[in-house]
């Protein structure tokens, strides 16, 4: 008896585990940023929202959509005002240039460097990208997306647009989120990333 209550415990266990990650999501992206969502001293959430959240929706994992970008430096562009969704304004510079082939076609995209993560402890040689793409409105956020990057070593870049996550403001207008500029607009449908959220 007693064991056949251990196996059935396992089994439950084991069971349960499969059902949790399966909910979290398919890669380490996933997982990570649906586990942050769920947190409530993290999440970005309303709370309605964040009561019934299961997880985030994502475009299926493609690795066509992880490219690599040659980056060509711009050191003498200077801080700028980049406009918010509200009346606040966050300083950053064109760090570099990204440029990479996809479908056939070349692109080219500016990356960016915050005046405040420059001296924010761990994000020293952190980049932000964003962009604008042809999903925008018809399947991902209509104010576009973000990818996360860091300063590399060399002249290229890894860009994995499987890790395209929306700005806060998405999920909650008190939110101040900065406003994708139009030249980082891909004419493409990037089906990559986190899809729009469905709001309650």
């Amino acid at each position: 008896m007693q064991k056949i209550l251990t196996l059935f415990l396992l089994t439950s266990l084991f069971g349960c585990a499969q059902e949790k990650t399966s909910l979290l999501g398919e890669t380490e992206f996933q997982r990570t940023i649906n586990s942050e969502y769920k947190d409530a001293s993290k999440s970005p959430l309303k709370e309605k929202d964040l009561r019934d959240f299961k997880g985030l929706d994502f475009f299926k994992f493609d690795s066509s959509y992880v490219v690599t970008a040659t980056l060509k430096l711009t050191p003498d562009t200077k801080y700028l005002n980049m406009r918010t969704t509200t009346s606040r304004l966050t300083e950053k510079r064109i760090y570099g240039i990204l440029s990479f082939d996809f479908k056939g076609e070349r692109f080219k995209l500016n990356v960016y460097q915050g005046k405040d993560l420059m001296i924010t402890e761990g994000y020293e040689d952190y980049l932000f990208l964003p962009f604008l793409d042809n999903t925008n409105g018809n399947g991902s956020y209509g104010g576009g997306r973000y990818i996360d990057l860091r300063i590399p070593e060399g002249d290229t870049i890894t860009i994995d647009f499987n890790t395209a996550y929306n700005p806060y403001c998405a999920y909650n207008s008190k939110y101040s989120c900065p406003i994708v500029p139009r030249g980082n607009y891909l004419d493409v449908s990037i089906e990559a990333g986190v899809k729009s959220f469905d709001k309650h």
